[in-house]
């Protein structure tokens, strides 16, 4: 792997200082340091190039012990499950990748998850390991993700979120809602909930801000337009639930299903639909839309 490879995957890598210790080789520290991974899989991992000295070169298996040696490695999960969903790139140049997320994919890895990612699945897909998401969506909801694709291009495109410079349309089918009159805006301060993965709704100013419109009625439920100014996480899926209409089948609000699995049949009703900005490095307006279709 280059250099210039390496730092690009670098923030996917996790990073070892060996500490003081009698080992002969590296190989030893890491069987002794990391003792719930076999001796066997760090064999594996060194032969696939998994395990990097700190010019992220590949390291050989009697690499002999140093203390203070900067060692990086990739974590992996053994027998990491499938997730039978197909993502697709709706958009590729030099400096940007759209892509459309199907429901249950997580945009980078984290816990769990890890080659079973969009991010990972894209690198391969492109061959491109500079790939660096500009945003987020829950694993939960499907639709568009915009990428950095070039590390020159990055800064200018990360700035347009906070700036406030990209419109964001999102779809969902939650409950009817009858007795309020639409379009509304929803404002409120969002705060860590309990589980940790949570948020909810707290006293003091709004951080948070999201304008709903209805599109569609078909008996107790409604297709909803939403246009979130802000982006905190779940904000949506919160401020639905906070007008009396969780998004259907939402397994965390208004409260947490316990050991639920994926039922790829009957996923969040949420949608990340439209995307719609001025390309920092073209001027040009660029607008996204899914291809993904929420079904009653």
């Amino acid at each position: 792997m280059s250099t210039s490879t390496f730092s690009a995957a670098h923030h996917q890598a996790s990073t070892l200082y060996l500490p003081p210790g009698p080992w002969q080789t590296v190989l030893d520290c890491l069987c002794e340091h990391f003792s719930a991974i076999g001796r066997e899989q760090w064999l594996d991992r060194i032969a696939r190039g998994r395990v990097l000295d700190g010019q992220g070169a590949p390291i050989t298996v009697d690499l002999p012990y140093r203390e203070g040696l900067r060692i990086h490695y990739f974590r992996e999960i053994p027998d990491e499950k499938t997730i039978p969903v197909v993502e697709s790139i709706l958009y590729a140049d030099e400096h940007l990748v759209v892509a459309d997320k199907p429901h249950f994919l997580p945009v980078t890895p984290a816990g769990e998850y890890v080659e079973q990612t969009l991010l990972r699945r894209l690198i391969r897909r492109l061959d491109n390991p500079h790939l660096v998401p500009l945003h987020r969506i829950d694993r939960h909801t499907a639709g568009l993700v915009l990428f950095s694709a070039n590390p020159q291009s990055r800064s200018a495109y990360q700035s347009l979120f906070p700036a406030r410079q990209i419109e964001k349309r999102y779809e969902a089918i939650a409950g009817a809602l009858p007795d309020l009159s639409f379009p509304l805006v929803h404002k409120s301060r969002l705060v860590d909930g309990e589980p940790f993965f949570r948020m909810q709704e707290g006293p003091g100013a709004s951080n948070t801000e999201t304008a709903v419109e209805i599109r569609e009625k078909n008996g107790d439920l409604w297709r909803y337009g939403l246009y979130p100014v802000t982006g905190k996480k779940h904000q949506l899926r919160v401020h639905m639930t906070a007008l009396g209409a969780s998004i259907c089948n939402d397994p965390f609000y208004p409260r947490v299903l316990k050991d639920v699995e994926d039922d790829y049949a009957n996923p969040l009703k949420l949608l990340a639909q439209g995307l719609k900005f001025v390309d920092p490095v073209t001027g040009q307006e660029r607008e996204f839309e899914s291809a993904i279709t929420l079904q009653w």
